[in-house]
């Protein structure tokens, strides 16, 4: 598998930004105050996110070798005065640890405190990523597992969540439920 994501990861940016070009889906979209949710924020991207969005802070749920291809680089965040949680997570069929999934909800709820703006990724913006929006949109407004996906896809309709993204949520849902449930 590890030679297939890395085989398809130009191609499949390509086709991300192409079908930004040619199509209604943009390559980002706000989902609430505090979060954006898109694809790789390559250079220009960045520029963009800081400018349009505010974005102070990244959730990057990549691969090591996806940032170091086409992701920000470190001077390019020390530019811009953005703060980086990386949580390596396998492209395609991965999903991010649900200790991963909670730093980075601990994470995302730090800058809301302070009203500012994180932007979550992966390469698309499709599945690894939008598995922790929706753990985020779950414990911040108290959401079921499918409140929260939907709520997602009505900002970004292209979001593909697979079983084992929804066995994540799922999971996440439970943790932060298990104490109001009586025995």
């Amino acid at each position: 598998m590890a030679m297939f994501t890395k085989l398809a990861f130009y191609p499949t940016v390509g086709y991300t930004l192409f079908m930004g070009q040619v199509t209604s889906r943009k390559y980002y979209n706000r989902i609430d105050d505090t979060v954006v949710l898109g694809a790789l924020p390559i250079k220009w991207i960045l520029k963009e996110l800081v400018a349009k969005e505010n974005v102070t802070a990244l959730v990057s749920v990549n691969e090591n070798f996806e940032l170091e291809s086409l992701g920000p680089s470190k001077e390019d965040l020390q530019h811009y005065g953005i703060k980086q949680l990386h949580l390596p997570t396998v492209d395609y069929v991965g999903t991010p640890s649900q200790d991963n999934i909670r730093r980075a909800v601990d994470f995302i709820a730090k800058y809301r405190q302070r009203k500012e703006t994180v932007y979550v990724h992966c390469k698309a913006g499709r599945t690894r990523s939008s598995t922790v929006v929706a753990c985020y949109l779950m414990e911040t407004y108290n959401y079921t597992p499918e409140q929260a996906v939907d709520f997602i896809k009505e900002r970004r309709k292209h979001v593909w969540i697979r079983e084992k993204q929804w066995n994540s949520i799922r999971t996440f849902y439970r943790d932060i439920h298990k104490d109001s449930v009586s025995d």
